[in-house]
């Protein structure tokens, strides 16, 4: 078996490993067997050279089998996740958090799985904690919310949910590696339906189908462009290009591309939907919009993702039919009475 160093060594050359090596390697860093600095050093070289499929596949498998508590969900809903790998290159507010609210208050079930903020200031978990989410729950706790409301968050960081190691790798580094797709990709009750966004469009269509091969029914990945530059965010977006690939429940693949107007959608405003880097503020401006509140680019972004997601799960034939359900969440106040029914749930 290859060791650590060479491992690093071949990774920095620009050499891919094989399936075997990445796995065996990464099982010693979940269980700690590795130096930290050697740990960190696989991190950033293999992220550096860039994961191909294999190697995401197998970190994957370790985090999966050996620092995953398993839960079942049972539901009649639709059972789906959307989550984005973060390291994009501008920072928005949680686009997917409203998202998931408004999708589960039409009718979805959405189990998420995020984490601290790793490479923005406040992420998924921080989010959720300032709107009164508690996320240092069991997995089946976070289920229960899921069946009896339709939402809920496993929080990726907890050892509640990875006991082994998992939380311990990302509460020690400050900087976006293969995890981000890898271990967000690790949901303690394997949804069917997944709607994931990237920060890197060339690793669009090698997620989709790493996420059919884990037991994905059906997937929709994707990439936005903010304007016509090369800005891009890990969400579909309302300011530019959205780009993407579908793979449905037959395995076909269809790759393609939208642009706001094409689903009836204004061009939206980058100061509308930037950051603000704060959660206790973030999570004001999240029930803002979930009542119908706030700038029309920020309820724009979030009826289009949640939009995408009752789309993806049969709940909308098109799109376009999707967002116009999602908004209609918004509009009438309905997402946030189910951001408060997630509140008492997970509590």
């Amino acid at each position: 078996m290859m060791n650590i160093g060479h491992a690093v060594n071949d990774l920095i050359a620009g050499k891919d490993l094989s399936f075997s090596d990445t796995e065996a390697i990464f099982r010693q860093i979940i269980q700690n067997e590795e130096s930290a600095m050697d740990q960190g050093a696989f991190l950033a070289a293999i992220t550096a050279k860039g994961a191909v499929p294999e190697e995401i596949a197998a970190i994957w498998k370790v985090i999966d089998e050996t620092d995953t508590n398993k839960v079942t969900i049972r539901t009649e809903r639709p059972l789906a996740e959307n989550s984005g790998t973060g390291m994009d290159a501008f920072k928005t507010f949680n686009i997917s958090t409203a998202a998931a609210v408004a999708a589960s208050s039409a009718g979805a079930a959405v189990a998420r799985h995020g984490s601290r903020g790793i490479t923005s200031k406040c992420g998924t978990v921080d989010v959720a904690e300032a709107l009164g989410v508690r996320t240092e729950l069991s997995v089946e706790k976070v289920a229960k919310s899921v069946e009896t409301c339709g939402i809920g968050l496993f929080n990726g960081m907890s050892p509640l949910v990875h006991p082994a190691g998992l939380g311990r790798i990302l509460s020690q580094i400050h900087f976006g590696t293969v995890l981000n797709i890898a271990a967000s990709l690790a949901n303690p009750c394997a949804p069917v339906y997944g709607l994931r966004g990237v920060n890197d469009p060339a690793i669009i269509r090698s997620t989709a189908e790493i996420m059919r091969q884990i037991g994905y029914r059906r997937v929709f990945v994707l990439h936005g462009y903010l304007g016509e530059d090369n800005l891009g965010i890990d969400e579909a977006t309302t300011l530019g290009r959205t780009i993407y690939t579908e793979i449905d429940a037959e395995g076909n693949v269809t790759e393609g591309a939208f642009y706001p107007e094409d689903l009836g959608l204004k061009r939206g405003k980058k100061e509308e939907i930037a950051a603000l880097g704060d959660a206790v503020r973030e999570a004001a401006r999240l029930r803002e919009i979930l009542n119908g509140r706030g700038g029309a680019s920020a309820r724009d972004i979030v009826a289009l993702n949640g939009g995408l997601i009752l789309y993806l799960t049969g709940l909308a034939g098109t799109i376009q039919k999707g967002i116009d359900l999602a908004r209609e969440q918004l509009e009438t106040g309905k997402a946030g009475e189910k951001l408060n029914e997630w509140v008492a749930a997970q509590s």
